[in-house]
């Protein structure tokens, strides 16, 4: 790849990365109070994910250390919320 693609997905990575907070925004408006929804996690690991190649490419390490201890804070989230959505899940079946 050219430095030239190399430079898009860095623009790539950053737009899916941004794009997360003004989803909270939208959904945090629509329901007039602040919330996190699921689709803010899946954008922050699919941004951090592309970010952290062009990092590799760039040979950054800061910023390669950055989106990878990111990465896998958003995808522990992302296990949290499944696991109180299975609980949930499983004690209204009991009722």
């Amino acid at each position: 790849m050219t430095a030239t693609h190399w430079l898009i997905i860095g623009f790539v990575g950053q737009v899916a990365f941004g794009a997360r907070f003004v989803i909270q925004w939208i959904v945090s408006e629509k329901k007039g109070e602040s919330t996190i929804p699921l689709v803010f996690w899946y954008c922050s690991i699919l941004g951090s994910i592309i970010l952290l190649s062009y990092a590799i490419y760039r040979e950054d390490p800061v910023f390669i250390l950055g989106q990878s201890l990111g990465s896998i804070i958003y995808i522990r989230n992302l296990i949290l919320i499944d696991r109180k959505r299975k609980s949930l899940l499983s004690k209204q079946s009991k009722i």
